[in-house]
């Protein structure tokens, strides 16, 4: 059986702040580079990037660019090229995935599309990926460019891949490791490779910086999985996946070990009554009296200690810690 074992760490409060400590200063220079990067002489595209710039996230993308970076050798300014160009993508992927999914609200703020409506939502997150494309290619950063470009191909498929498989409910595991690691695992793989990638030219450190990053990614979407089913309040109602008829692994494995008349009494309510909210909740205790949160804990888990393993490899540092730190804070967050 498998036993995952926690690794001793010199901080056991893993708060954001805490742990930008040994990039506190580069952080800083990233936010004055990136707020120049985002300007613009439309005084409208002005205004949304400006909107978008205030209302930061908390811009665990670029931390693990620089901690990576650091991890790996001394920050430069390619290092600021690679944060800066994750985190352009990353932000137009968000843009359009609030179009695609007609949503309101992101991070507690409204969403572009809810103040500039769609059209400008659609040509803004047009314009944050040829500005990261331009930013690779005015900086002479091809390596950097083709891994985050890998990356949002990889997200497409992915998200392309789940919508797919949504029509018709038949997601077993192994799909959904395909589907995720796409649409979630493959930026932050790319951002820790494109950090790494910075600060050393040695092809063997940055795939294994790369497949940390993707370890953490894998564990990052299984614990969002966990809060559809969870009790506590983590800011997202419980029941969206299912509502928008996602298979989550904590689903997978309870119709995997149900009876077949069960599995089709579960499907029928994800496919036919899921804005019912009874039926939900029928969906939630069935999870949850299956086995499936433990499961896919388990699982979660499982990722996060492979994710040490390879992180170990590397030198002790203080960013090696930091980086120790935000593996338990992606996987043990609240939200």
């Amino acid at each position: 059986m498998y036993v995952y074992l926690l690794r001793p760490i010199k901080h056991m409060v893993y708060s954001l702040r805490g742990i930008k400590k040994p990039i506190l200063s580069e952080i800083g220079t990233f936010e004055k580079k990136f707020k120049e990067i985002m300007s613009s002489p439309v005084p409208l595209l002005s205004s949304v990037t400006r909107y978008m710039v205030r209302r930061k996230g908390k811009q665990i993308r670029p931390m693990f660019v620089l901690l990576a970076a650091k991890t790996c050798g001394e920050i430069n300014e390619s290092s600021y090229t690679a944060a800066s160009l994750v985190e352009l993508l990353h932000s137009a992927t968000l843009v359009h995935d609030d179009v695609v999914d007609d949503a309101n609200k992101r991070r507690g703020f409204f969403s572009i599309n809810a103040l500039w409506k769609n059209k400008i939502a659609v040509l803004v997150g047009d314009y944050l990926l040829s500005k990261g494309l331009l930013l690779a290619l005015d900086n002479e950063e091809y390596q950097l460019l083709q891994i985050v470009s890998t990356a949002v191909k990889a997200m497409s498929e992915g998200e392309l891949l789940q919508l797919e498989k949504a029509r018709r409910l038949d997601i077993k595991e192994d799909i959904y490791f395909d589907i995720i690691k796409g649409k979630t695992a493959s930026l932050i793989s790319a951002a820790c490779a494109a950090g790494a990638a910075s600060t050393t030219k040695d092809p063997a450190i940055i795939d294994k910086m790369k497949l940390f990053g993707e370890k953490i990614g894998i564990a990052f979407q299984i614990k969002d999985d966990l809060f559809d089913f969870g009790t506590d309040d983590v800011g997202k109602p419980l029941g969206i996946d299912i509502k928008e008829k996602k298979m989550t692994l904590p689903l997978i494995y309870a119709l995997d070990h149900a009876s077949k008349s069960k599995t089709k009494e579960i499907i029928n309510i994800i496919k036919r009554h899921n804005t019912d909210k009874a039926k939900v909740q029928l969906v939630i205790d069935f999870v949850r009296n299956s086995g499936g949160l433990e499961y896919a804990t388990e699982v979660m888990n499982r990722y996060k200690s492979e994710a040490f393993d390879l992180l170990h490899e590397f030198p002790i540092s203080n960013s090696r810690d930091s980086l120790e730190e935000l593996i338990l804070y992606v996987t043990e967050r609240k939200k």
